[in-house]
């Protein structure tokens, strides 16, 4: 929720970087935008963009967000049970957490869990702190959830 960001809007700017391209008049500037959208009811999506003003990059990469969202499974306030995944060289472990512990997360995996929806969880960070394979990380370990309904469809048995 950085850049000011309220806790309920849709979209939650992760990181906005400046980028100076060096011409005969002095220097151009560029920015990127890192931006999670989700509908906290477990869908979410990531969007990376580049635009010449601030806002103009945020646009972009939210509507890449939206075209890109995905659904993971949450239950009750949390996810049914631990995964890890690495992207690069960050590597993110996210483990199911009781009623009432909240996130306990950095601000990067934090958006991610708010846009998703989920409440209660415990994660641990390794390796690379870069904001973008973080959140991509993150998405992959959430795209490795199974719910018991699931495993159950894929393995051919009844609960």
């Amino acid at each position: 929720m950085s850049q000011g960001e309220s806790p309920n809007s849709p979209e939650r700017v992760v990181q906005i970087r400046r980028c100076a391209c060096v011409v005969k008049g002095g220097r151009r500037f560029s920015f990127t935008a890192l931006v999670v959208v989700g509908d906290s009811n477990g869908k979410c999506g990531v969007g990376y963009s580049k635009g010449s003003e601030v806002p103009v990059a945020v646009d972009k990469a939210t509507k890449q967000a939206q075209k890109r969202f995905e659904y993971f499974p949450v239950i009750g306030t949390s996810i049914p049970h631990a995964v890890e995944a690495r992207y690069g060289s960050s590597h993110v472990k996210l483990m199911p957490a009781p009623a009432g512990t909240g996130i306990i997360a950095s601000a990067t995996v934090r958006a991610v869990m708010e846009s998703v929806g989920i409440k209660d969880i415990l994660t641990k960070k390794r390796g690379s702190s870069n904001p973008a394979n973080v959140v991509k990380a993150t998405m992959m370990a959430l795209a490795k959830l199974r719910t018991r309904d699931d495993v159950a469809r894929l393995r051919g048995v009844e609960i």
